[in-house]
């Protein structure tokens, strides 16, 4: 059985090498500034968390963004160190502070039971927030997102995975000297949505390899690291059953890398322990759903919210 790529941006961004550049600075909400991501809020009304995943920046939700906010306040979540400067990133543990500092955002500004969209390691983020502080989401939607990676490693539990882990981590610290990162905003605007030939197993868009190469180029090798480390060291497996907000299960399938009942095993299996879940396909897309199947994208997400398409 052939199992599902596992779908890490840090794959290009080990062999880029940009040039200096300004930071682009970003909004905050309320009096609340987290420490270990940034934030920017748009429009009005109910809540929608939007959490990106490994070097990844905020431009993967531009589109969902600016669909949402006619009828929804989104808040745009980018980690420190993905498309902006390191800060406490920089060294230590990111994932679980990131998900601390995520509940503190929600705590102090006072969000009532915010729906929470995280993408691949940002899925991963949503799970923990939804079993460590299950009152704050009212509902999770994952993205492409395992609770435990090692199974795509051939590793059963967390002990297995982790020399793994560590020799990736070690070969991108090797290397974050080495590389600058460039944080200039993406210029993916007007990108088409089929390549005539598909380029890894990440993304099938055009629009999709832009914004993938760029934020590759715009993450700190550091925090990449360690990201990485944490995502494939950690096994939420055990704990999904302590998640209260029903869970909707978004993931891609393509012909070209996986059937489509290998891969509905796959996923059902890696989150049998849910106890209020759903699974929705998106055929025809990569790793980056959003971007290679926004329109499917966007009828699920009106779904999950309770909307109507339009």
């Amino acid at each position: 059985m052939h199992t599902l790529p596992l779908l890490f941006a840090v794959l290009a961004s080990s062999t880029l090498a940009p040039a200096p550049s300004a930071a682009v600075p970003a909004a905050h909400h309320g009096t609340f500034k987290p420490s270990r991501f940034s934030v920017v809020v748009e429009g009005t009304g109910d809540d929608v968390i939007l959490i990106p995943g490994l070097s990844s920046t905020r431009e993967v939700w531009s589109a969902t963004a600016a669909r949402l906010g006619r009828h929804h306040r989104v808040h745009l979540i980018q980690v420190k160190g993905f498309g902006e400067p390191a800060g406490p990133n920089a060294s230590g543990p990111v994932l679980q502070p990131f998900v601390d500092d995520l509940a503190a955002y929600i705590r102090a500004n006072h969000l009532h039971r915010p729906a929470v969209i995280g993408h691949s390691m940002g899925g991963l983020a949503a799970l923990m927030l939804g079993a460590q502080a299950p009152k704050l989401p009212g509902k999770l939607m994952i993205v492409d997102s395992f609770p435990f990676i090692g199974p795509v490693f051939g590793a059963p539990d967390i002990a297995t995975v982790t020399p793994r882990a560590e020799q990736l981590r070690s070969a991108l610290l090797a290397n974050a000297a080495k590389v600058t990162p460039d944080f200039a905003a993406a210029d993916c605007h007007g990108s088409a949505t089929a390549p005539e030939k598909v380029v890894g197993n990440m993304t099938n868009s055009v629009l999709g390899q832009c914004v993938l190469k760029h934020g590759a180029l715009a993450s700190d090798l550091r925090v990449v690291a360690q990201a990485m480390y944490d995502d494939m060291t950690t096994d939420m497996r055990p704990r999904l059953k302590d998640i209260s907000a029903p869970v909707t299960m978004l993931y891609p399938q393509d012909d070209r890398l996986v059937g489509k009942a290998e891969a509905e095993e796959l996923y059902k299996a890696s989150y049998a322990g849910a106890s209020d879940i759903s699974f929705v396909r998106v055929p025809g897309s990569y790793h980056f759903v959003m971007l290679d199947q926004p329109e499917l994208f966007a009828v699920a997400v009106d779904q999950f919210l309770g909307r109507t398409s339009n």
